[in-house]
């Protein structure tokens, strides 16, 4: 769907027409028909754009690449991030609790639980674990 699209454009002017004629009554009738087509045009071109790009995703493996390089460490550093964020949000609570409960014990068995859990994530995205599984092999990501 392009920016200007002129076939929404008249949607839009038919619309506001029939709203200056039926007043303010039919309004929310008239906004849900036009939001309606707008749906329909957006899964549309939604839908042209999700088959291109699994065309070109096609392409590229069969040529022998692999598929979504730039994507695909993107969304990984991402996972990445959201992971390590959420342990260290997790942190402070367990830290507290266990302090409350066990003292200075407490708070040194909460952070190795931490620590441990992060080490297990962090191995299981080493570059040579993904080679296992199939996944690509390139470790920058």
């Amino acid at each position: 769907m392009e920016a200007r699209d002129p076939e929404l454009r008249r949607e839009l002017d038919a619309t506001l027409k029939a709203r200056a004629e039926l007043g303010p009554d039919y309004e929310s009738a008239l906004v849900d028909s036009f939001l309606e087509k707008v749906e329909q045009r957006l899964d549309g071109t939604l839908d042209r754009r999700m088959r291109r790009h699994l065309a070109e995703q096609q392409v590229v493996v069969a040529r022998g690449g692999a598929a979504q390089p730039a994507a695909a460490s993107a969304g990984a550093f991402v996972e990445r991030f959201g992971f390590a964020a959420v342990s260290l949000v997790l942190a402070v609570p367990l830290s507290a609790i266990g302090v409350a409960n066990a003292g200075i014990e407490g708070l040194v068995v909460s952070w190795l639980g931490i620590f441990g859990v992060n080490a297990v994530y962090a191995a299981r995205t080493w570059p040579w674990q993904r080679a296992k599984r199939g996944g690509d092999t390139d470790w920058r990501d």
